[in-house]
């Protein structure tokens, strides 16, 4: 499509990007000045943090993430497609890109997988505050059938896109339901699991998410016509291993066939109701630490991963006994410098606190307990 990303540097049957190619334009901002400026007013979609790089460390802890979890995922990802397929026996995908991405392609291949269909999946953006791209729902009705139109994201943090498919896509007459991974924060009835457990593609960014950027909003770039924005990032595509984490995940899918078939009917009859509880821990959080947006306090191993590689991290903390499993994450504290605090209660493994900047620039003091985790700063803390 002229003037897209277009697939990325996925295979294309596997997924159309609807988004601006913003490629040429230098978007990137440093993360202490955007950090800074969001809190003060300027929305997020309207730059771009720069690419974290990961070191080769970093990478093994990848590796050795996605092969330790990756039958885990193959049965979340088939579990929450034969959910969708009850409602929607020929679903047309919508995955919010670009976390909700991989995961639309592998609910797609396993439709290929299980039932021979050809699916059809796209990504768009849907930016907080800013609702759904408009524009790309309208491309898709004109092409589609409304009711068959799934949305799709990786995991559940608060529940914040359910929120704005609701306030967006329902006044359109659409089904704003979510479908996703893992839905830790219990806020949508289609999910694979509701443990926050690590998906590796939450481990990096564009690598391995077609090599594309997050989406942008922009009215020096983006007209009322357009798509939301993204780049390309054609200089990583030594580094990409977009198509490796989907290959290995859908190499599992014969293992847990037999797993689905038999759970996924226990599964939709059970009681799937949200109950919003990830919401209401966030809450809890953000008033025992004195936090002034909850928009600051980011739950579950996914955001947690985000706040690391893209944010000002302030704090981690993380769930009793579940620090076994968040290698990836104690690692980028320990790269940044940033506490490591433990503590009971917590429905999410881990939840990442962004650093509130006072009005003269500098962080307020935190007085917790001391973390058994917690790291000493590195060298390259403030490189990474």
């Amino acid at each position: 499509m002229p003037g897209t990303i277009g697939s990325g540097s996925y295979d294309p049957a596997d997924v159309t990007f609807l988004l601006k190619d913003l490629s040429a334009v230098a978007l990137e901002r440093p993360t202490e000045d955007r950090e800074e400026d969001m809190q003060r007013g300027r929305h997020y979609s309207e730059d771009l943090p720069v690419e974290y790089q990961p070191d080769d460390g970093y990478l093994e802890l990848y590796h050795q993430a996605l092969e330790r979890s990756a039958t885990r995922v193959a049965l979340a990802a088939g579990l929450v497609s034969e959910l969708v397929r009850v409602a929607k026996p020929a679903p047309v995908l919508v995955s919010i890109a670009r976390a909700g991405t991989p995961i639309g392609i592998l609910m797609r291949r396993w439709y290929a997988f299980r039932y021979g269909l050809d699916v059809p999946h796209y990504a768009i953006s849907v930016i907080k505050d800013r609702g759904v791209d408009l524009n790309a729902v309208r491309h898709l009705t004109a092409r589609h059938d409304p009711a068959a139109l799934q949305f799709v994201d990786g995991w559940t943090g608060k529940g914040v896109m359910t929120r704005v498919l609701t306030e967006t896509v329902v006044p359109l007459g659409l089904d704003d339901t979510l479908a996703v991974l893992a839905d830790p924060a219990r806020c949508v009835p289609l999910y694979g699991t509701r443990d926050d457990f690590l998906i590796p593609s939450a481990c990096l960014n564009s690598t391995v998410s077609g090599l594309v950027s997050r989406t942008v909003l922009n009215a020096e770039h983006i007209g009322p016509d357009d798509f939301h924005g993204a780049k390309y990032y054609r200089d990583l595509e030594a580094h990409d291993l977009s198509r490796h984490f989907v290959e290995t995940v859908v190499a599992r899918f014969a293992d847990v066939a037999d797993e689905v078939a038999e759970t996924w009917p226990r599964l939709w009859a059970g009681d799937r109701a949200p109950t919003w509880e990830g919401w209401a821990a966030v809450e809890r959080i953000a008033e025992r630490y004195d936090i002034p947006d909850v928009a600051m306090v980011k739950p579950g191993v996914g955001e947690a991963t985000r706040v690391l590689l893209r944010r000002v991290p302030w704090r981690v903390l993380i769930a009793p006994g579940r620090a076994g499993e968040l290698a990836h994450v104690l690692a980028l504290a320990e790269a940044r410098g940033v506490p490591v605090e433990e503590m009971p209660g917590l429905p999410f493994s881990c939840v990442g606190l962004v650093r509130p900047v006072r009005a003269d620039g500098e962080a307020p003091e935190f007085h917790t307990a001391q973390s058994r985790y917690r790291p000493a700063a590195s060298p390259q803390a403030n490189g990474s």
